[in-house]
């Protein structure tokens, strides 16, 4: 199973934010959509950064509510890991593991093309090791 795989069933939607626009406009978008991380994307689709969840728990820790007017670009991370469309699950699974991260953004042709989420990835494996004891099920009943 690749990400290519993954984006084909789920979409190539992705929520994103520009790096000047507000934390607090961040906020609002993460839970009027009800995710955990926004792609932090130039004008051109180019991934500039990653903000989620805990990059913001950390700013608002740090700076208290003052961190609702400061700039994305303040409190994103922005050296983002990426994939892309060819990535396995299993590679995918690796470098969230090592990284301690739970989005990332798949790029194609240097653009944001989708993102992948540890539910993304769990699913999918998930459902592989469901087809293969499946399938070793079905041979042993006809074997």
């Amino acid at each position: 199973m690749t990400v290519k795989a993954i984006l084909e069933s789920k979409g190539h939607d992705v929520f994103t934010l520009g790096p000047n626009e507000k934390l607090s406009e961040a906020i609002r978008m993460l839970a009027e959509h009800r995710v955990g991380a926004l792609v932090i994307t130039n004008g051109d689709r180019k991934i500039v950064g990653i903000l989620s969840e805990r990059d913001i728990v950390r700013v608002v820790a740090k700076e208290g509510a003052a961190a609702l007017d400061i700039a994305v670009r303040s409190a994103m991370t922005p050296k983002v890991k990426i994939c892309n469309e060819n990535h396995t699950v299993n590679e995918v699974m690796e470098i969230m593991t090592r990284g301690r991260f739970r989005h990332l953004p798949v790029e194609k042709g240097g653009q944001l093309d989708g993102i992948v989420s540890i539910g993304d990835v769990v699913k999918r494996r998930i459902e592989d090791v469901e087809r293969e004891a499946e399938e070793i099920r079905a041979y042993i009943a006809t074997a």
